[in-house]
């Protein structure tokens, strides 16, 4: 079996996220990068949205989610995100960043990368 991926980079998210005392009380903007297990070629065969993974109702669910989370941990937010897209879009393999740019003062970003799931060898 052929594993192809699917991706979004840098879906930007406003969520309470943090464990200090003014974290809880103002959204940060954080920057997700996804990259989902897909076998594409039914669709590149039918050029038809419903052969393949629809990126926009995976967005559109993961911006909800987030918006709506109040998670201490990045680590939390990003088990949870994937979890349930994994489960909602039936994806065998997915691999999450999350990046808190300015979470550490000098640093460019920090973060968290996960991956999930089992990663199909290429034939």
């Amino acid at each position: 079996m052929s594993m192809d991926i699917i991706y979004l980079r840098d879906l930007k998210v406003d969520a309470i996220i943090g464990i200090f005392e003014w974290e809880r009380r103002v959204k940060q903007t954080l920057s997700l990068d996804l990259e989902m297990a897909a076998d594409i070629r039914k669709a590149a065969r039918s050029d038809a949205i419903e052969d393949t993974l629809d990126y926009k109702a995976v967005a559109k669910m993961v911006i909800h989610f987030v918006e709506h989370s109040d998670y201490q941990l990045v680590e939390t937010l990003a088990e949870e995100v994937v979890r349930r897209v994994m489960t909602e879009f039936d994806i065998p393999w997915m691999r999450l960043q999350i990046n808190k740019k300015g979470a550490i003062r000098g640093a460019r970003d920090v973060g968290v990368i996960i991956e999930r799931g089992v990663r199909a060898q290429a034939q």
